[in-house]
């Protein structure tokens, strides 16, 4: 028999499906309970909406990712090894599951006028712990002195959201070879412009 527990995160894995395929503002709670295979009212037992859904599933993955910065931030690794486990951890994400990862970028990060501005803190503590990592890097001489922190960690951001949304619009996963590929010319595309 299913927990609380076990329902719950059906219910969670099911919105991420829709969310996908449907989009965030066209679905229904109806339409989570029937790909969960639940009653609707049993949605409405775990979450009071479906907004609430999707900040559930945002600030899950979100709060594992800010703990991975933070953990390399706070390794002996050089810099360039540090941003490389970010990206590699980001991009790895996509590739455990890239419908989770659409619904993150298309529904949340991208939305600035709704979930964006509504998860606006929390998406900065990203940008803070990638800046954190430069200016580490820029103070140990790793990286140019001239550097600003906030804008490459804007752009370090920007570039993986940017191959991510290309792989979403492509309609299909990306295949381990090219998720590696991407890992590693992203750190030398935005290093290449850091390094001293």
């Amino acid at each position: 028999m299913a927990t609380a527990t076990d329902r719950r995160r059906q219910i969670l894995d099911a919105a991420i499906r829709v969310f996908a395929d449907q989009g965030f503002h066209t679905c229904r709670v109806s339409d989570i309970a029937d790909a969960a295979g639940v009653a609707y009212g049993l949605v409405y037992h775990y979450f009071t909406s479906k907004e609430q859904i999707l900040d559930t599933l945002f600030l899950e993955r979100w709060d594992v990712m800010l703990d991975a910065i933070a953990e390399a931030d706070a390794s002996d690794l050089r810099a360039r090894t540090k941003l490389a486990t970010v990206a590699a951890f980001i991009l790895e994400s996509y590739g455990h599951d890239p419908a989770l990862m659409k619904v993150i970028i298309v529904e949340v990060t991208r939305a600035a006028n709704s979930f964006g501005r509504t998860h606006r803190e929390k998406i900065e503590q990203a940008f803070a712990g990638v800046a954190s990592i430069v200016d580490a890097g820029r103070r140990a001489g790793e990286f140019r002195s001239g550097i600003d922190p906030t804008l490459a960690a804007q752009a370090f951001f920007g570039l993986v959201e940017q191959v991510l949304t290309t792989w979403i619009f492509a309609g299909e996963p990306r295949p381990a070879a090219e998720i590696n590929r991407a890992k590693r010319e992203i750190v030398e595309i935005i290093c290449g412009g850091l390094e001293a």
